[in-house]
């Protein structure tokens, strides 16, 4: 059970690179029964399809509601759309690449850092070839990035939903008491309970920091399982919720201004996280050749989830809607509470799949150079290190939508957007490649880098500058008490 829970953690780890172990330890026990059959056997179709869900579904999907806004009633969906068939468009493209590398230069499967690299190995042109180890090192240096941006988000999204918890419990332990008493110093110390969301990110910081102490991952196999179940109740949840109460979308505006619009694109393409888990997948894969069909049904079911989500929420919330559509659930029930509590339980438990691939790139050649004595030392002190950074920017940027759409737009649009168009082009066997290709591939990558200046741009300015609302939001913490009702 051990291999086989250790190759689930692996594929549910997004952006993870096959160990290069595995090879070697299955060379040394192929002729050996009772090692054989710690061998990786390969994935069914169905479990690809799981795992395809398990690395796009996360913070991002809770943020599409908001993104929705950003875009319009409208022109929102049909965006995310368009946005979802291009990114499993990319999906493809990679996959296609790593297999064409691979067999021209007689290699093992490659992970997404070596497909890039492999491919500018392999180009005409003589600047590519110096620079395929640069760009090895630039996609994982976004993979970093990433990564850790993720994590920053779980700060806040873990921070934001456990103050409403515990204010929301607190609040309705006191509400008869508050009801019977016309005693406004009593209302007035009710209503002081409120702690600042920085501090909830501060006392969560010593747990979480010995959550990632964990350094092998299928010691995370059961607890993983656990909270992706806890997530999907969740989801049930708060479907069962906002469908409750749909306000008439023709009183919505049906498109955004192009000011907002950064933001939605950031949120969007932070919400198709898992481009990173494809290759992994593929290559585990017991059937590789059906990937194809399963990447295409897995997607597909995603992109309808996303649109689904993101339009109701919406609809429901109108102009209300926060940086996650937890946050607008009122603590008035036990259900609305519960949501938040497992949902929060499967956050917490993914930082640490999260947080060991950005583990793995840094740490690995950092500890090489400590006394071998003191590498163990030096390895859960760096990895305390590294969480407080993330925490550090949780902290410095306490607004769930905006680290949200900051991630995005910097590090998610160039992994999802522009590397595999542009390796495509570099791998194409003819070169020049035929002009409809390039104008494709071009469109693609232009696309993306357009979405990294405008969404970098517009959310540091409103980091650096934030609107009235955006302060409204960040510092009144009695709204979200209130269930959210539609005007007429």
């Amino acid at each position: 059970m051990a291999s086989a829970d250790q190759l689930d953690m692996e594929v549910m780890t997004p952006l993870m690179e096959k160990a290069e172990g595995d090879e070697e330890e299955e060379d040394e026990n192929v002729d050996g029964d009772e090692d054989s059959k710690h061998l990786p056997q390969g994935i069914t179709f169905t479990q690809t399809l799981l795992h395809l869900l398990k690395g796009n579904i996360g913070t991002g999907l809770l943020g599409l509601p908001l993104a929705v806004k950003n875009a319009g009633i409208v022109l929102g969906p049909v965006s995310l759309v368009l946005m979802g068939v291009v990114c499993v468009h990319c999906m493809h493209i990679l996959v296609n690449c790593s297999h064409q590398l691979s067999e021209r230069l007689k290699r093992s499967p490659l992970g997404y850092s070596e497909t890039v690299a492999a491919a500018m190995e392999l180009s005409s042109s003589q600047c590519l070839r110096r620079g395929a180890h640069f760009g090895r090192h630039l996609v994982n240096f976004f993979l970093v990035l990433t990564q850790l941006g993720f994590c920053s988000v779980y700060f806040v999204f873990l921070a934001e939903n456990i103050k409403q918890v515990m204010e929301g419990t607190h609040m309705n332990s006191t509400a008869e008491t508050v009801l019977l008493s016309s005693n406004s110093s009593e209302a007035s110390a009710v209503s002081s309970v409120a702690i600042d969301l920085r501090l909830y990110m501060v006392f969560l910081l010593p747990f979480i920091i010995v959550l990632t102490f964990i350094r092998d991952l299928r010691n995370m196999a059961a607890l993983s399982a656990i909270a992706n179940l806890c997530m999907a109740i969740s989801l049930i949840f708060i479907f069962s919720y906002i469908l409750n109460d749909l306000s008439d979308p023709r009183r919505l505006p049906y498109a955004s201004t192009w000011r907002k619009f950064p933001f939605f694109f950031g949120t969007a393409i932070f919400a198709f996280e898992g481009i990173g888990v494809v290759l992994p997948l593929e290559n585990q894969m017991r059937e590789p050749k059906r990937f194809p069909q399963a990447l295409n049904i897995g997607m597909g079911f995603i992109i309808v989830l996303y649109v689904t989500l993101a339009t109701l929420g919406y609809l429901r919330f109108r102009d209300d809607i926060k940086g996650s559509i937890t946050l607008n659930l009122p603590h008035d029930s036990w259900s609305n509470q519960l949501v938040k509590v497992l949902y929060s339980f499967g956050v917490f438990v993914s930082f640490a799949v999260q947080f060991f691939v950005p583990a793995e790139i840094l740490l690995p050649p950092m500890c090489e150079r400590v006394r071998k004595s003191w590498r163990r030392v030096a390895d859960l002190s760096l990895r305390a290190l590294l969480v407080c950074l993330t925490c550090v920017t949780a902290v410095l940027i306490p607004r769930l939508d905006l680290v949200i759409s900051l991630v995005g737009a910097v590090s998610s649009s160039a992994l999802a957007l522009v590397f595999p168009p542009l390796v495509e082009l570099i791998a194409f066997p003819s070169q020049p490649p035929p002009p409809m290709l390039l104008l494709k591939d071009i469109s693609i990558a232009a696309l993306g880098f357009i979405g990294f200046l405008t969404g970098t741009y517009v959310t540091v300015e409103e980091i650096i500058y934030p609107d009235v609302q955006g302060q409204i939001r960040l510092h009144d913490d009695g709204n979200w008490t209130t269930p959210t009702t539609s005007t007429p």
